[in-house]
């Protein structure tokens, strides 16, 4: 079983930054892409960004140039950088993996538990 972490939500004023992880463990062997969601209340669950095994990325048009994702190997960490928060950026976040726990095993979607990440004045 593969679990997943999220971290680093909060609180903060319009045009302020927050940095979100994403931690995985547990029984990994491998991760192919990692995604970042994001679900408002009554909002439909929206897709923010993504990066796969080669580190190529993708954004969200409501996101693009504000937002970035990147990744650390060595800590199993994928790391989505906020910028320039917006109130419609509030939203529970949620990571995304999909892998597998071993080389036999099927590819599946692996969910964390959300951060909440609130912007206000």
């Amino acid at each position: 079983q593969v679990q997943l972490v999220e971290s680093g939500g909060g609180s903060v004023q319009p045009g302020g930054s927050l940095r979100l992880s994403c931690t995985a463990s547990g029984r990994i062997f491998m991760i192919n892409a990692v995604a970042w969601y994001r679900q408002a209340p009554g909002k439909q669950r929206e897709l923010v960004a993504t990066i796969s095994s080669s580190g190529s990325t993708s954004y969200g048009d409501s996101v693009k140039g504000r937002f970035n994702i990147s990744r650390d190997n060595v800590q199993n960490t994928v790391y989505l950088q906020m910028n320039s928060l917006k109130p419609e950026d509030t939203a529970v976040y949620y990571c995304n993996a999909f892998g597998k726990t071993a080389a036999w095993a099927e590819y599946r979607h692996y969910w964390g538990q959300g951060t909440q990440v609130t912007v206000s004045s």
